[in-house]
């Protein structure tokens, strides 16, 4: 890279998926917190129908609020499309628009890309950006995917000895309108046997959305119905009684094992009913309490799995895993986030910083991660 300039970093976010708003808020505070003096920051925007655009990266434009979501539109600079350039001369964002637009603007070091869910955060960016040749912080291409879908995430997990709670997978073939009768039934006594209450979510979906705590049989159709609205893949668990533990990761400097922070527990807003959409990043009262109100040797072996997990999927620069702690000691792990929310209500920022690590070093660690490792194949 160019001695003569700041490292250039794009800060890519929003994207197609029913997280727009949360990767959004992500980006807010992390515009919002890197550092000016060592990066120069091209903020670009993925609106929900696809399109690439250049943003104003005003984040006080970015900040969650009940009235209004934020979006890309919202913040976009009129007629300044964005395009990544693959095949030969690649390794550029091609940006085209006015001519005040500073020539090589699209010439980055690195892509910071705060996308969640499907379109982002499931392996389809992460392939676009090795194409182009530009280095990416975050998990590749098979780790993104495989944490994306649970089903999966789950098996890499219990083969690596890793415990996980019950759960039944509802695919489109069991539940859809051609599936026989015969097949529905099945399902339905699957997940009969995990027993009340169960959630129901989208087997490749995010920040709770399309998930639905359900009491009883009464209510499970319309809830895997929920769900298919948003993955024809679904995934039913087994609701597990006990605290709701997570566990911040980094990659390991110089090719070092996994770090963790302490791990916080989640106290979930009492006008909730779980820790939904609204409860994660919406929910006045919602609190992290930082180190987690556990035992020691419990929170060491959470950070223990957490590191583990990380390892399970290949992740590499960053990641939050997610456990329950139940009364009885247990601790199951629930799933891992390849790119955790970094909005103001997030556990991934708030645990690195009680673990000593502020938000613009954290920042400054994952970009140097990604700098370290130009071309991952």
């Amino acid at each position: 890279m160019s001695e003569r300039r700041k490292i250039r970093v794009a800060v890519v976010f929003g994207g197609r998926s029913a997280e727009h708003a949360v990767s959004c808020a992500s980006a807010g505070l992390v515009l919002g917190a890197i550092d000016r003096e060592r990066y120069d920051v091209v903020p670009i925007g993925i609106a929900r129908d696809g399109r690439w655009v250049l943003t104003s990266g005003d984040p006080a434009r970015l900040a969650l609020g009940s009235a209004e979501l934020p979006s890309v539109d919202a913040v976009a600079t009129p007629g300044v499309s964005v395009t990544p350039r693959t095949g030969p001369g690649a390794g550029a964002l091609v940006i085209t628009g006015p001519a005040e637009v500073p020539p090589g603007f699209g010439e980055v070091d690195v892509v910071l890309p705060l996308l969640h869910g499907t379109y982002g955060e499931d392996g389809t960016l992460q392939g676009l950006l090795e194409m182009t040749g530009i280095p990416y912080a975050g998990a590749g291409v098979l780790a993104s995917a495989a944490g994306m879908d649970k089903e999966y995430m789950k098996i890499l997990f219990a083969a690596r000895g890793l415990p996980v709670g019950p759960y039944v997978v509802v695919r489109d073939r069991d539940w859809g309108p051609d599936a026989p009768d015969a097949e529905r039934k099945r399902v339905l006594d699957e997940i009969a046997e995990l027993g009340w209450p169960v959630f129901v979510k989208p087997a490749r979906g995010g920040s709770s959305i399309g998930t639905s705590r359900v009491t009883g049989p009464a209510g499970l159709d319309a809830a895997i119905d929920e769900a298919r609205r948003h993955d024809l893949k679904v995934l039913v668990e087994a609701a597990i009684e006990g605290a709701e533990v997570e566990c911040a990761v980094l990659e390991g400097i110089d090719g070092g094992p996994p770090e963790a922070s302490l791990p916080g527990q989640v106290i979930i807003d009492p006008h909730s009913a779980f820790y939904d959409f609204e409860a994660k990043d919406l929910g006045a009262q919602t609190t992290m309490v930082i180190p987690a109100p556990i035992p020691g040797e419990a929170a060491e072996r959470i950070r223990r799995f957490a590191c583990a997990a990380f390892d399970a999927i290949s992740c590499e620069g960053l990641a939050r895993v997610d456990f329950f702690h139940t009364p009885a000691g247990q601790i199951l792990v629930n799933e891992i986030n390849t790119m955790p929310g970094m909005t103001p209500a997030s556990g991934f920022p708030m645990m690195w910083a009680a673990s000593g690590l502020p938000l613009p070093r954290l920042i400054d660690r994952i970009i140097t991660s990604a700098l370290r490792k130009p071309g991952r194949r």
